[in-house]
Formats: C-alpha cells, structure tokens, sequence
C-alpha cells in the first residue's frame, strides 16, 4: 500500500511576513514557504562583484536608484515573493507601495530597475518558475548568473558551460540573449556596462 505524503501548509503572504524571523532566508512559492540555502563562497562573490559593479554605474550617472540589501518581491495575484541576489529599486515609486514602509516588500514592476538571481542548485527556480513571474510581474530586466553552468542544456548549450542569461522585457514579454566566455554582458538598462561574463564568473579570483 503507498501512503500518500502530507501536503504542506499553506499560507498566505500576510501570515508568511508576520512569521518570517529576522535572521535566515525565507522565500514563499504559492503559499508554501521555502528555506533558501544560505550562499556561500563563489556565490557571494559573484554577487558583490555585480553589486559594486552596478552601484558604481547608478552613481556615476546620479540616477535615483538604489541597492537594497534585503527586499522581497511579491506577485500582485498570488501568495508567492522572492529574495532576489540583486535588485535596483526606483526610489521615487516606493510612495505607491502599499508594503513596503512596513514590510520592505514590492509588488509592481515599475518599482523595479533590475533583478538579478545568482543561480544555485534550485537552477529550475531561476530559469523557470522567476523568470515567469518576474515577466508577469513587469520587471524590466531580469539577468540569471549561472557561474556553475549547472542549468538546463535548452538555456546554457551542450556542452553545459556557464551562461549569463538576460531577459529584456518586450511588449510584455521576455526577450532572452544569453552571454558566455568573452561575450561583453550586454544591459538595455546600462548600455554602459563593460564586462564580459568571463569577469563576472572569476570576481573575486587572484
């Protein structure tokens, strides 16, 4: 006989915020909550790189962006919010969101300059499941950084190699080019941007 296994509880985003702790990652997938692996190493390094990198670029052009260190972007329609590596929040939109004086939270699209997923071994969360959301979302550009070249062969080429992916929103839809080796990382919102995801993938390394 195959006993069937209990399905977790689920929960809304006002019960998921009131119980989120202050210290761990926490993400909420259609009312299920999710324990994100705490990064480490490579992970963390490629992410300061393009935090320093993309900082350097808002403040060099005076744009009203900022960094935020920790913020969770919730779908408008569903019981799902993430923590993304990296965002860059328009400062002036933040008077038209709801949570976001109180829960550090964002739920539109044009709040958002750019969302950037360091790609762990939950690939599929990053090249599926948020690239879907974050299109209906309406966030403008969406970048995941596969250093591992750990991601499905459709996306990164066989043989799997690292691949930076960047999703340019289109009339409502993602527009994908992808970047390996010493392929300049091409950014419709920082067209300034001079790196090539070789750079990227070896931040860090002596």
């Amino acid at each position: 006989m195959v006993q069937a296994l209990a399905q977790p509880k689920l929960v809304t985003f006002g019960e998921f915020a009131e119980w989120k702790p202050e210290r761990g990652l926490y993400e909420l997938h259609n009312g299920v909550i999710v324990e994100m692996p705490q990064p480490v190493g490579k992970h963390e390094q490629v992410k300061g790189f393009l935090n320093i990198e993309l900082a350097f670029l808002v403040k060099l052009a005076k744009l009203p962006y900022f960094l935020p260190n920790d913020v969770l972007l919730k779908l408008p329609n569903a019981d799902s919010a993430y923590l993304p590596d990296i965002v860059i929040v328009k400062t002036a939109n933040l008077v038209n969101e709801p949570l976001w004086a109180k829960q550090s939270t964002i739920t539109q699209g044009a709040s958002i300059v750019i969302a950037i997923e360091v790609v762990s071994t939950n690939w599929r969360d990053d090249y599926f499941m948020k690239a879907k959301d974050y299109e209906e979302m309406g966030i403008p550009e969406y970048w995941t950084v596969d250093y591992l070249g750990i991601g499905g062969r459709r996306f990164i080429g066989n043989p799997k190699q690292p691949t930076i992916l960047v999703h340019e929103l289109i009339d409502g839809e993602y527009q994908v080019t992808a970047f390996q080796g010493d392929a300049r990382v091409i950014s419709p919102t920082f067209p300034e941007l001079n790196l090539t995801a070789k750079q990227i993938f070896e931040a860090g390394i002596e």
